[in-house]
């Protein structure tokens, strides 16, 4: 499972568009997304679960993008060093691609530990007014 497919792609594109903080512009878009998802997966899996499946998303996701190299686990599975991508001249997209990545890799893995029902419960228990679906909702096909 080393490359996200398209569908697993799309839906972390999704979840960060719908998880945008324009309210605090300090909190990167994966950020949000982290956050929301290590208060749901930490009640699944424990702290130290989330921890540890983050940490092999960032390894994956680091493996496509060199830019991640620098971005480390901080307490509670925060991403220390995103914010870096983010701010660097020239690297908008490269921020969000980073972003895409992460979230991508992080969904395909708990596809991959607990299945696409209970991936779809969880990300639905997080986000419960966005379409949750590993398939691109009808008006987008």
């Amino acid at each position: 499972m080393d490359t996200p497919t398209s569908s697993t792609r799309d839906l972390a594109q999704r979840l960060l568009a719908a998880s945008q903080t324009g309210s605090d512009p300090h909190v990167s878009d994966v950020a949000a997304v982290i956050q929301r998802l290590r208060i749901s997966l930490s009640k699944f899996a424990g702290d130290a679960g989330f921890v540890s499946l983050l940490r092999r998303a960032l390894a994956m996701a680091s493996a496509d993008l060199p830019s991640l190299q620098n971005v480390r686990i901080g307490m509670n599975g925060r991403l220390d060093g995103v914010e870096q991508i983010d701010a660097d001249p020239g690297t908008g997209a490269l921020g969000a691609e980073a972003a895409v990545a992460i979230t991508a890799h992080l969904l395909g893995l708990l596809v991959a530990f607990i299945g696409e029902p209970m991936t779809v419960r969880l990300l639905r228990e997080s986000w419960p007014d966005t379409i949750v679906s590993f398939k691109k909702p009808e008006a987008d096909q």
